[in-house]
């Protein structure tokens, strides 16, 4: 008798990574349980109502221990993906950092003591690029195992924090963990939540080129920017991995470019030409967020690579193209 495709349950399946994951299982087949306090978008509805797999959608807050705990014993997934969480600014830090911690850290000790006591084979926690910090500004790639941990904002810390109580539940219940640090993602799905405080420089950009409206970029803002779908490739890569030799992976891209090469290459598509852009100077205000004053190092993805076979197929052209005919199909612009 073949062995029953597992069955993932995602936290945050409603938000920005959560969809794109929920629609790469889908793509292969898989019974996707989605758990998330927000709706899903219409247009994702239609989405995922058409491909192959089976989705599940429920709503509840990742605090409500009750419903998740009913919910995991109701629908007894294999899996358990991590991904809910508050990715806070400086003003959500000075007016709400309880629910800061309440979501990126209690949650998950919450939900890895759940898994525990519901049979859940294997949890993968979404941990974040921002645990690294100031470290980011040093030359060189970041590593899971030798880059020092300095976290600058709430939600770096609370990442930091997250990771290390998970490893040592998971030690204490016998809980298979992965862990994987995500870096700056953009592309499909990402939208305003009400939980990701500011957008993707590459969205920022594409949003006010295609309103007709100028950019002006603080600096060429150089990273290793991540398409969402890689993004999801990368976890699934992971979460599918039979025996990963480190128990933290950076999920990154693995290459850079920056958003002043990104406003050139749209620039050169049909319905952009003439789009103003330019790196702020002689007088003009920037409009573009970049989240902090330096350009994060890359994460290095060697491990990730060796481990899992994970290899990043959307380059800025090709992410670039992915995207602009995916908000061509959505019926919502891309700000909504």
């Amino acid at each position: 008798m073949a062995e029953a495709a597992p069955v993932t349950f995602i936290t945050g399946a409603a938000g920005f990574v959560g969809l794109a994951l929920v629609e790469h299982l889908l793509a292969r087949g898989e019974t996707v349980v989605g758990w998330d306090a927000a709706p899903l978008p219409e247009a994702a509805q239609r989405v995922l109502a058409a491909l192959p797999g089976r989705f599940i959608a429920l709503r509840g807050d990742v605090g409500d221990v009750v419903a998740l705990e009913a919910a995991l014993a109701l629908h007894r997934p294999h899996r358990l993906v991590l991904l809910a969480a508050v990715t806070a600014a400086a003003e959500r830090e000075r007016r709400a950092p309880e629910g800061i911690f309440a979501v990126n850290l209690v949650a998950v000790t919450t939900a890895l003591r759940l898994a525990a006591t519901q049979g859940v084979q294997r949890v993968l926690l979404a941990s974040s690029g921002s645990a690294y910090g100031a470290s980011g500004r040093l030359p060189g790639l970041l590593h899971e195992t030798d880059t020092p941990l300095q976290p600058e904002g709430l939600y770096g810390i609370s990442k930091v924090a997250a990771e290390a109580a998970a490893r040592r539940l998971a030690g204490l219940l016998g809980v298979d963990l992965r862990i994987g640090r995500l870096g700056t993602c953009f592309g499909p799905w990402e939208r305003d939540t009400g939980v990701r405080d500011t957008p993707s420089a590459p969205l920022q950009a594409l949003r006010l080129l295609r309103a007709g409206q100028p950019v002006r970029l603080p600096r060429a803002l150089r990273r290793d920017w991540l398409y969402v779908r890689d993004a999801a490739a990368a976890i699934t890569a992971l979460l599918d991995a039979d025996a990963p030799t480190q128990p933290i992976y950076n999920l990154a891209a693995g290459f850079e470019w920056s958003v002043a090469d990104w406003c050139a290459w749209l620039c050169m598509q049909p319905g952009f030409e003439g789009a103003d852009w330019a790196i702020a100077g002689g007088g003009d205000t920037a409009n573009i967020d970049p989240y902090a004053d330096y350009d994060r190092a890359s994460m290095d993805i060697t491990a990730l690579r060796r481990d899992t076979g994970f290899v990043p197929r959307y380059n800025l052209a090709r992410a670039g193209a992915d995207f602009l005919a995916w908000l061509q199909s959505q019926d919502e612009p891309a700000h909504a």
